[in-house]
């Protein structure tokens, strides 16, 4: 049996909590000084204050924690990390004033990734997620959601699926799955939006549930894209494979994305840049978890998700990167914290519980991971200083030292720099 005790931690930073928090509760991080957490066999079995654990273990390896603050993994709820090609000139386009929309008229956008992903095999987005995977670990994230949706047809987002789902067997980083046929329309099917649709819903989605590729289904919900009649035509037809509903909602234009998630119960909207007051209101008495992303607004140059507001009216809120070739291609989590405390509202608690435990919740994994209770699996991570509060003080700068996966160091920086 493998065992293990963290002794020490200068602040044990629990996240305590099997479900979101919402509103004030995002506020309360529940922390140990002097903390102490007991690992066997990869799952946390005792949580508390040094004195009081260590006492009573034996026959466990130990690791000093002195100076340190111990956190719950990181939960990336809105990734799209599985991709071919790059687009680093849509970038360029954007800094002189190019919107998102006139890119995609351009024949930018998700269909100039559309083309490499489909000439991709399935071993190249298996490297290349690998490669990206690792990047993410050394941010501290523990668990990921990845999206298909650089397909758009049914072979190649079977194929993003597939990498996804083999990737999350074959190195540390828990993936979970989101199938997202519906990201954009591709050109095959230009002007024929309903029956793309019909496309996916009869071609795709049988193959997705029958082959248990993926754990969601998500839409981009937005003007001249997929609009509120057929966004909900696909999700409905999705709850009848059995699959939980995402949607992206409200990014450009207010259509009522976040109403829509409300009706459907849908685990969490995301983006929600342009959300109306009584869609919040309505996500929040629904309990739809507010994944904002506001790397992506600060690429975009657009204005960023109204958290504040989100959180004062009762609202859960998740923060992840939204990684991407186009509209957002970063996975920094350090960049994250600085967005979200400095531009956002947010303090440092409750951005800290948007990425554990209701990142977690954003992709119904609340009772597996997210924060430091008995129970949950043993990821943790160890930041370079004694206080959370340098995640956001320290700016924009990675501050993990290690990483523990099931109880398992996968990144140590020290290493990383060994001669």
């Amino acid at each position: 049996m493998s065992k293990k005790i963290l002794i020490n931690a200068s602040q044990l930073v629990t996240c305590s909590g099997f479900d979101a928090k919402r509103g004030k509760e995002m506020q309360e991080l529940h922390i140990i000084e002097d903390g102490a957490v007991v690992i066997e066999n990869g799952f946390i079995t005792a949580v508390g204050k040094t004195k009081d654990l260590l006492p009573g273990v034996t026959d466990a390896e130990v690791v000093d924690c002195s100076g340190k603050a111990v956190l719950p993994g990181f939960v990336d709820s809105h990734t799209h990390f599985v991709f071919g090609g790059y687009r680093p000139e849509e970038f360029s386009w954007r800094l002189t004033g190019v919107s998102y929309m006139d890119i995609m008229q351009r024949g930018g956008g998700i269909n100039a990734t559309t083309f490499p992903t489909r000439a991709a095999t399935l071993d190249q987005l298996k490297d290349d997620g690998r490669r990206r995977l690792s990047s993410m670990l050394s941010f501290g994230v523990t668990t990921v959601e990845g999206k298909s949706g650089y397909g758009l047809d049914r072979d190649t987002e079977v194929k993003q699926l597939v990498a996804m789902n083999e990737l999350n067997e074959e190195q540390p980083v828990d993936i979970v799955a989101t199938f997202m046929g519906a990201h954009a329309v591709p050109p095959e099917f230009k002007g024929r939006t309903d029956a793309y649709v019909d496309y996916i819903i009869k071609e795709v989605l049988p193959e997705v549930s029958d082959q248990n590729l993926a754990d969601f289904c998500d839409v981009f919900c937005e003007a001249n894209v997929f609009d509120i009649e057929q966004s909900r035509k696909l999700l409905l037809a999705a709850k009848s494979f059995g699959m939980e509903v995402k949607l992206h909602a409200d990014e450009i234009v207010r259509i009522g994305g976040a109403e829509l998630a409300a009706e459907l119960g849908a685990v969490s909207a995301d983006h929600l840049l342009q959300a109306s007051d009584e869609g919040i209101e309505k996500m929040a008495g629904k309990g739809v978890i507010a994944t904002l992303l506001p790397a992506t607004a600060f690429s975009l140059k657009e204005p960023y998700a109204r958290a504040r507001d989100m959180i004062d009216r009762g609202c859960a809120v998740a923060l992840a990167t939204d990684f991407n070739p186009g509209s957002c291609f970063t996975n920094s989590i350090p960049l994250i914290f600085a967005l979200a405390t400095i531009y956002m509202g947010m303090t440092i608690e409750e951005a800290i519980t948007a990425m554990t435990i209701n990142g977690a919740a954003a992709l119904k994994r609340e009772a597996q991971v997210g924060s430091i209770d008995v129970g949950k699996k043993a990821d943790l991570i160890l930041l370079e200083y004694p206080k959370y509060q340098f995640l956001n003080y320290h700016f924009a700068v990675n501050i993990v030292e290690k990483v523990l996966k099931e109880g398992e160091v996968v990144y140590d920086k020290s290493r990383c720099f060994a001669e």
